[in-house]
């Protein structure tokens, strides 16, 4: 307990799945969470329901102007920022063939280029207040092909990437800020489900996917999460940690997924 004590931090996408995970968990350990998202009810709901240290704040990751307002709000009102968790994302099934250019737009814009918004006015924030920490969040897409999400795949690929120059930016400079990412396989959220079940009118298509025992929890996320934001990871910087429970490095571990 009391390992984020005192620590100010932002994570988008809070409302449901990995960000409400990464909220709760943040919060039994002491930090004042802004949660964001474009899901005004049930962000309130769950800021209502984890008490003081929790706020919501509604935020549309793609609008570079709401994460100016955003930073600066929160700068001014606690006095630094020292975590941000990059974890809102969308993804809609599509191949190289089949993915349009309207999905692969959207897609990019709010992994690819929310998480570099957040990243360039979350970076300088933190330098002033004493530096801090972003994890951002990529996937197992970005490490492993995953055929039929292809513009996910290219939005966390460039997650991953930015991660890496952010990190050697921020070294070079002597700014004090890290940046790391997570690239997380199938976890049991509200996206991994819906995804899930486009393909179960398709027995095929059904029987690629990770059955539910080898899916993940999204405290399996979280508890990451909750460690790269804490001193205790003060040397690691730069890293992408898979948490796939192997299965980038030993594909054969899980024959029918892809």
């Amino acid at each position: 307990m009391n390992r984020l004590n005192g620590k100010i931090a932002i994570i988008t996408g809070a409302s449901k799945g990995l960000g409400e995970a990464n909220s709760r968990l943040f919060i039994d350990e002491g930090a004042k969470v802004i949660m964001t998202d474009i899901d005004k009810q049930a962000g309130q709901a769950l800021a209502s329901e984890l008490g003081d240290n929790a706020e919501f704040i509604y935020q549309d990751v793609c609008d570079e102007q709401g994460w100016i307002n955003l930073i600066d709000d929160v700068v001014a009102r606690y006095g630094g920022l020292d975590v941000l968790v990059n974890n809102a994302g969308v993804v809609k099934p599509g191949t190289i063939e089949t993915q349009t250019m309207e999905e692969y737009d959207f897609i990019m814009n709010v992994s690819a280029r929310a998480t570099f918004i957040g990243c360039k006015y979350a970076v300088p924030a933190m330098s002033a207040s004493g530096g801090g920490s972003i994890i951002n969040m990529a996937s197992i897409a970005s490490i492993q092909s995953v055929p039929r999400v292809a513009a996910y795949a290219a939005a966390k690929g460039a997650v991953q990437a930015i991660t890496i120059n952010i990190a050697g930016y921020c070294g070079e400079n002597q700014l004090d800020v890290r940046c790391n990412c997570l690239n997380p396989s199938s976890i049991d959220t509200p996206m991994v489900q819906n995804i899930r079940a486009k393909f179960m009118q398709n027995p095929e298509e059904a029987a690629k996917l990770a059955p539910k025992g080898e899916i993940g929890e999204p405290n399996d996320v979280a508890h990451t999460v909750v460690f790269l934001a804490s001193d205790e990871s003060k040397f690691i910087n730069g890293v992408n940690i898979p948490i796939d429970y192997g299965k980038s490095i030993l594909p054969g571990l899980f024959k029918d997924v892809d």
